[in-house]
């Protein structure tokens, strides 16, 4: 079996920072792409960044210049530093992976998702 386990979420004040992590766990041949998507109350799963396994990355527009993505290989960990946070960024994260597994090949799974709260 594979898991994802996210941590590192919990309630900010505007204007401070979070560092969310992700593990990947179990029987896992290569990790590929991983990423981030978060949810608000009454709002559709969205996007926040992705990395490819050579460090490519690609942000919401909304996160530009505030977010960081970073991954150790080594580690099957990827990483989300979260400054200059809004009252808008509140919302559940999940950590995405694409990751291959023996039988079954490549597979997308998914976290069970860490809640980030900034409010004063």
């Amino acid at each position: 079996q594979v898991h994802l386990v996210e941590s590192g979420g919990g309630l900010v004040q505007p204007g401070g920072s979070l560092r969310l992590s992700c593990v990947a766990s179990g029987n896992i041949l290569t990790t590929y792409g991983m990423g981030w998507y978060r949810q608000a109350p009454g709002k559709q799963r969205e996007l926040v960044a992705i990395i490819s396994r050579t460090g490519s990355t690609n942000y919401a527009d909304s996160v530009k210049g505030r977010f960081t993505i970073s991954r150790d290989n080594a580690k099957n960990t990827v990483y989300l530093q979260m400054n200059s946070l809004k009252p808008e960024d509140t919302a559940v994260y999940y950590c995405t992976a694409r990751l291959a597994i023996p039988v079954t090949g490549s597979n997308d799974f998914w976290g069970q998702g860490t809640q980030v709260t900034v409010s004063s």
